[in-house]
């Protein structure tokens, strides 16, 4: 058996990296195929903000001539300049059942790293906490929600056989809904009395202005968590424009004191739900099948919520899940997911488990050091 792992360089090859996955969960129920449309923007250094500051490197693994084996080894120096730390990145990783193929993909993506001085490799990140991350290691009993991970279970055994060790666990919580809870009303009624902060929904007609000032809180709001880089503008206006289809802005509040943002909180409609229905095609007839199957979406992820340091003790994060809730249950999408949330963020834990959320799923990030 011969492994070969190269660098991909025509757009042959690329097109063959984004079509693996195909291959790799034929027969996985939960898997559900991204959009072709998006991995093609994701590896174009035109379109993508990463490549703005990252250096970004995808190889390809064959055995016996077969394609078999995929990842990306990538560099982001803000990251380091930040956090103060000499390290490289992978992501997008994807291997055959063959632990030779994996062994492989992350011994070349961790020589790459090494090549660029770095002295640790960290992953999975595609490309970054702003983005998906995390190895799925427990949960897979259900398919993943908008813009979380999913992998089969053996990848945890290849990594950790590698040298991989934990560096960081994200959770995800799990609610189902008929009413709000009896102690979370309580609870909200009397923050309510006591509130010296306003929430409102974002204003549609205005989205770009809105979209200013979200960025403005978010990097304020998310700025002493474990691996966060604070987002370009580049980078959220992309993030923006990529998510505003799909938005409902029924579940999009920020918060504010004497007119001055604070906090703000974004649920998504599931829309992997309908993304199943598709294939990864939007053409010729994708359209029409997502529009169809969007209307049956019954749940949502609270993928984002924070407030800027100095608000954190008023409850306004209580008052976000409360709103969302509310009309998560007007809309019949009563259940959805809470995450992710990093293992050591007890106030956002607490606040999950309150609200009767159910820890079901477990997202780990990997460090090894390089020799």
């Amino acid at each position: 058996m011969k492994i070969r792992v190269k660098e991909i360089e025509t757009k042959a090859e690329l097109k063959q990296f984004i079509h693996l996955p195909w291959k790799i969960y034929k027969n996985d129920k939960y898997w559900v195929p991204p959009l072709i449309s998006q991995m093609k923007e994701k590896f174009n250094p035109e379109k993508h903000p990463y490549y703005d500051f990252a250096t970004v490197q995808p190889f390809l693994a064959y055995r016996d001539g077969e394609i078999s084996g995929r990842i990306v080894a990538h560099i982001n120096p803000r990251h380091n300049e930040i956090h103060n730390e000499n390290i490289g990145f992978f992501g997008f990783f994807e291997t055959i059942p063959d632990k030779e193929v994996a062994k492989a993909l992350l011994e070349r993506a961790s020589s790459w790293v090494k090549e660029q001085g770095k002295d640790a490799i960290r992953g999975p990140m595609n490309f970054s906490t702003n983005e998906e991350c995390g190895l799925l290691i427990k949960g897979f009993y259900k398919p993943p929600m908008v813009m979380m991970t999913y992998n089969p279970q053996y990848y945890q055994t290849y990594l950790e056989e590698f040298g991989f060790e934990k560096a960081k666990d994200l959770f995800a919580f799990w609610a189902d809904y008929r009413e709000i809870p009896t102690r979370f009303a309580k609870f909200m009624k009397k923050i309510s009395e006591r509130a010296k902060f306003n929430v409102r929904k974002l204003n549609k007609k205005k989205f770009k202005q809105e979209v200013k000032t979200l960025f403005d809180v978010y990097n304020s709001a998310w700025q002493n968590n474990w691996g966060y880089v604070p987002m370009t503008k580049h980078e959220f206006e992309h993030t923006a424009k990529e998510l505003k289809p799909i938005i409902d802005f029924d579940y999009v509040y920020l918060a504010e004191i004497e007119g001055k943002a604070i906090g703000f909180s974004l649920a998504l409609p599931d829309i992997y739900q309908a993304l199943k229905k598709i294939n990864g095609r939007l053409l010729p007839l994708g359209w029409l099948k997502l529009l169809l199957a969007s209307k049956k979406i019954d749940q949502v992820r609270v993928i984002t919520l924070g407030v800027a340091p100095e608000y954190k003790n008023l409850g306004i994060d209580v008052a976000f899940y409360h709103k969302t809730i509310q009309n998560a249950l007007r809309k019949g999408q009563s259940r959805g997911e809470m995450s992710w949330i990093l293992e050591n963020n007890s106030r956002m834990v607490n606040a999950a488990k309150k609200m009767g959320g159910e820890k079901y799923k477990i997202y780990r990030i990997y460090d090894k050091k390089i020799v």
